[in-house]
């Protein structure tokens, strides 16, 4: 029989929590933690199967937490949980490296079936694409530079590389990219500053620009 995956709880809420353990138990091998801080720490191990994460903690709140994982180079599936029901907060969570999110209240099954998804998409075999010397894998959102080793991207600009990959022959308006990668309401702006992000991350032949036209795939 196997063991169960090992999972990281980073919840506050001193009836949430326990009963998160209770519930996701039977097929997790449960910690919990209280506090932004000691989530982040124990995250940067790397040793998690996935992390379910409040958005409002003491000290380091949720935001920050998947920020700091991410900057860690950790990959592992985050979920973040949230009382906060506005778009533009689950904007954020899932900019700042979330990989779900979750609305309270919740239902404990939807949040054991959401798990499972994240688990299965994160194990399974990952596709590989070259740019240049670089290689990106988007599954896990990994970009591994010839460098300075890997670099994690956030959802959107994993989305943005992913679409100039795939069109890697072509060049891509800034209105085609909006419409294809941001939600609607975002002006063409937002897709000059994602380029910027990604580029910062990476160098800035990674995308090439094309007065006029748009952006396409660089050739680093």
């Amino acid at each position: 029989m196997s063991r169960p995956a090992p999972l990281l709880v980073i919840e506050d809420d001193p009836d949430l929590g326990p009963l998160l353990v209770s519930a996701l138990q039977r097929d997790w091998a449960v910690r919990l933690v209280r506090d932004g801080e000691s989530g982040l720490a124990l995250g940067r191990s790397g040793d998690w199967a996935a992390i379910v994460l409040d958005r409002r903690l003491p000290g380091l709140d949720g935001v920050e937490v998947v920020r700091g994982l991410r900057a860690a180079g950790v990959a592992t599936p985050v979920l973040m949980l949230t009382a906060l029901a506005a778009v533009a907060d689950r904007i954020d969570g899932l900019d700042a490296g979330a990989d779900d999110y979750l609305v309270k209240p919740f239902d404990v099954d939807e949040l054991a079936a959401r798990l499972r998804a994240l688990s299965r998409v994160h194990g399974a075999a990952e596709t590989l694409h070259y740019i240049g010397d670089w290689e990106f894998r988007p599954e896990s959102r990994l970009i591994n530079s010839p460098y300075e080793g890997r670099k994690v991207l956030t959802a959107t600009e994993t989305e943005l590389l992913l679409l100039l990959v795939r069109h890697r022959d072509e060049t891509l308006s800034r209105e085609r990219i909006l419409r294809e990668v941001f939600p609607a309401g975002d002006s063409v702006g937002t897709v000059d500053t994602y380029v910027h992000y990604l580029r910062r991350k990476t160098e800035r032949d990674i995308v090439t620009t094309v007065r006029g036209r748009g952006y396409r795939l660089g050739q680093p």
